[in-house]
């Protein structure tokens, strides 16, 4: 059940982050030059609040929704990883009880309620902030970062493998087979 709201709510942290994030740092002027010779990442998220035209005042909405939001969302995903981990040390303790897995269960699926709830509640929020055109302006982002998987251009589909390539085909589970397998390529297929 956990994995199937999963892509959900990276998603929409993923999109609280991107929104808030720039407002939190403030309007105080660019940031200092890095000192040479240092490596600084690239952030190659998409500036929101600039690609969707925001006021002043929009801002400062976002910004107090933020400091709102984000202490309560940070205790609410606490508890959701202590219950996660509370139900994982139950289901493979020593000796198995049903009962206490169930509760633990139960305290998992409150947990995670809760941090559904809170990012529902805030999304709502956010769109309620938001004018007609900077709605549609966000569902057109949202749209194009959904159909890219979540991932930065250049990903090819791997977390931090960047414009890398993989080593070979892609790992495939033969039928029947309870191990992965890499499929030959096309120079060590046997000639048919």
């Amino acid at each position: 059940m956990f994995r199937k709201f999963l892509p959900q709510t990276i998603l929409g942290l993923l999109f609280c982050v991107a929104f808030f994030g720039p407002a939190a740092y403030g309007q105080d002027g660019p940031p200092p030059n890095p000192e040479p010779g240092v490596n600084r990442p690239r952030d190659d998220r998409p500036n929101l609040m600039a690609q969707l035209g925001l006021s002043q005042e929009q801002i400062q909405q976002f910004r107090k929704l933020n400091a709102e939001h984000r202490p309560l969302m940070n205790e609410a995903q606490r508890r959701l990883r202590d219950a996660n981990r509370e139900l994982d040390m139950a289901i493979y303790a020593d000796s198995v009880s049903d009962e206490v897995v169930h509760a633990k269960l139960k305290v998992f699926q409150d947990a995670q309620a809760e941090v559904n709830r809170l990012r529902f509640s805030n999304e709502l929020n956010i769109r309620r902030i938001l004018t007609q055109d900077q709605l549609v302006r966000f569902r057109d982002i949202r749209q194009h970062f959904a159909e890219m998987g979540g991932r930065k251009p250049g990903q090819n589909g791997r977390p931090g493998m960047g414009d890398q390539h993989r080593d070979g085909p892609p790992m495939q589970r033969a039928p029947g087979a309870n191990q992965l397998t890499r499929p030959a390529s096309k120079e060590n297929r046997p000639n048919n």
